[in-house]
């Protein structure tokens, strides 16, 4: 089937330029699916003063798109089977493009109402990437390209963290917020250039059908990425709610992505609380805690070639404890413990779906398995901004939401230690 994929690739698939042309668009499309979650971070202050928002409400902003992540999946592979990959991406980009526009209103409403449409268009880009990857890079690239593209979520983050305080500061947070909305366009030309006029895909011969539409997310970075994988004859199905390390590992998930998005959320108002750090600079600190994930994300899988699952999920808790225990303890060494969390958070997803590829025994059971621990996973995950905003809004200081945090990581170190421990 190798050959029927690369065939894919030829003069049928309607790519143009060299080589380096499909990565650079799928890098500039990948800074448009991390970085617009994270804008309004270093100007919630801002936003809140000036809509008059709860501290519960403001961290609705981060907490929806991630509910998204949960529960708009369905509808994105809908989408995506209705038109082919190239029209679904593109369609995943002017839905980003038009939430940013409507989310920069002076509006609660339009602020909750663009930070859902956000949420469904990056949902429809997480899942259609993947496609794109594996079916038009040949098969020595497609690590590579997987690589770059996953860093460049990172990327897209720190860049839209470093820069929406100092624009905010020269024409206010409605602009900076919205201005974002320039790097979707751009993805867009770029991503029209390099599909060409390619329409719809290249239908399957009746002997085995094509499975274009992958339900696993973050799995396909770190499963062996061939040709288009073929449907054969189907066996029994296999249910992951009857299997306890399932739970387990939705559990362990749910801790890495309550933990990740809560600090995500908050960090700059800490550091500007509890520091007397500026807004940008509350901004530019906490992109520290962004890139940080491309060091995890790629050190996790050399170190899996050694390890264990067990001891790189240890290693992982214990990087991440330093962050939620360094900002209660030290503060004045946010940098430190933004290098050590950041690292961290980056390198857990990767070693979770490690150990999801090492005990299915079929692509169905790896699609049916992650779609379990990441649905749960990320609809534990989505509570983090809000429970952090309003337990800070109850208590009025950041010790109560770390400690929250500090709980989180160690049931992601706890229970995915424990769900790993015959995982070879």
């Amino acid at each position: 089937m190798r050959g029927a994929g690369s065939g894919l690739r030829g003069a049928g698939s309607g790519l143009r330029g060299a080589a380096w042309v499909l990565p650079a668009a799928i890098v500039l499309v990948a800074l448009n699916l991390r970085g617009p979650i994270v804008a309004p971070a270093p100007v919630i202050g801002d936003i809140r003063v000036d809509l008059g928002l709860t501290a519960t409400i403001a961290g609705l902003l981060t907490t929806i798109p991630v509910l998204c992540f949960a529960l708009a999946t369905p509808f994105a592979s809908w989408v995506i089977a209705r038109a082919d990959p190239e029209r679904a991406l593109s369609l995943s980009l002017v839905i980003v493009l038009a939430g940013t526009v409507v989310r920069s209103m002076p509006s609660s409403a339009a602020l909750l109402v663009g930070t859902a449409v956000i949420g469904i268009g990056i949902t429809i880009g997480n899942v259609v990437i993947p496609v794109v990857i594996r079916r038009d890079t040949s098969a020595e690239r497609v690590g590579l390209v997987t690589g770059v593209y996953t860093s460049a979520l990172n990327v897209g983050s720190m860049i839209t963290s470093l820069g929406t305080a100092p624009i905010a500061a020269a024409w206010g947070w409605p602009v900076a917020i919205a201005v974002w909305a320039v790097l979707a366009v751009v993805a867009g030309f770029a991503w029209t250039y390099a599909v060409g006029g390619r329409a719809a895909w290249l239908r399957p011969s009746p002997a085995e059908a094509e499975e274009p539409l992958p339900v696993t997310g973050p799995i396909d970075q770190v499963m062996d990425a061939g040709a288009i994988r073929t449907v054969r004859a189907a066996s029994a199905p296999v249910r992951p709610a009857r299997r306890l390390i399932t739970w387990g590992l939705t559990l362990a998930f749910g801790g890495q992505a309550f933990s990740y998005y809560a600090l995500t959320a908050w960090i700059p108002t800490l550091l500007h609380d509890e520091i007397g750090f500026s807004k940008a600079s509350s901004g530019a600190s906490s992109s520290v805690f962004q890139i940080l994930a491309v060091v995890g994300a790629l050190g996790v899988p050399v170190l899996a070639a050694k390890w264990r699952p067990r001891a790189i999920i240890s290693l992982v808790a214990f990087l991440w404890l330093a962050m939620p225990l360094g900002l209660l303890f030290a503060p004045q060494l946010w940098l430190l413990w933004s290098v050590l969390g950041g690292a961290a958070q980056g390198g857990g997803i990767t070693v979770i779906f490690i150990v999801i590829v090492r005990i299915v025994s079929s692509d169905a059971d790896a699609r049916r398995m992650s779609a379990f621990v990441q649905g749960g996973g990320y609809l534990i995950g989505s509570a983090g901004p809000l429970v952090a905003g309003s337990l800070h809004g109850a208590t009025g200081d950041w010790t109560a939401p770390l400690l929250v945090v500090l709980v989180a990581v160690l049931t992601l170190g706890i229970v995915g230690t424990t769900a790993a421990r015959r995982v070879s």
